[in-house]
Order: C-alpha cells, then structure tokens, then sequence
C-alpha cells in the first residue's frame, strides 16, 4: 500500500514540474508590444525623430534576443524574468525621455 501510494505521489511531482519549467513569458511579450506601440505612436506624432526611433528599436531588439536565448534551453528562470524586466524598466524610462525631450521629428 505504502509503495503504490509513493509511486502515485512521484507521478503527480512529475506531472507538476512542467508548470514550473515553463518557457512562456506573456508577460514580457505584452510589455514588449506595449513599448513598440509607444514608439510607434511617438514615431507618428513627431515626438521621436528617427534617430532617436531606431535607437529605441534597437533596444526592443536587444531585449527580444535576450528573451530568446532565455527559452532556449526549455526553462526561463526567475533570475532571467528579473533580469528581463530590469531591461523592459530601462527601455521604458529610455522612451519616456526620447518622446519628451522636445526634439522633434523634421
């Protein structure tokens, strides 16, 4: 009795680490979205000229790479989601600056 009720726990433990081994990050994916719709937006109003644009893109890049190499191994681990919003953080505060730093688009 004792072993079937181990060998049933053991299972379920199993069936369980795929939730924490897990590869998405909507989270990051929205944020991302969110940000290219501000430079977009800032693209269109005149507020970011293409300079500052493209900077600002390259940075959403960047950080789409590092998103990549975090999954490719299968798992996004809780460092590499802090370290992914630690960039997302930066990249926000960078557009803020660009879009109100009253150089304008030509």
């Amino acid at each position: 009795m004792f072993a079937r009720a181990f060998l049933i726990s053991l299972i379920t433990a199993a069936a369980a680490v795929p939730v924490y081994a897990q590869t998405d990050t909507p989270k990051v994916d929205a944020r991302q979205e969110r940000q290219q719709e501000r430079i977009d937006q800032g693209v269109a109003s005149g507020e970011l000229n293409q300079r500052e644009a493209g900077r600002l893109q390259k940075e959403q890049d960047r950080i789409a790479g590092h998103e990549e190499k975090a999954k490719a191994d299968g798992v996004v681990t809780k460092q590499e989601r802090r370290k992914l919003n630690r960039e997302q953080d930066r990249a926000s505060r960078h557009i803020k600056r660009e879009k109100h730093d009253r150089q304008k688009a030509h």
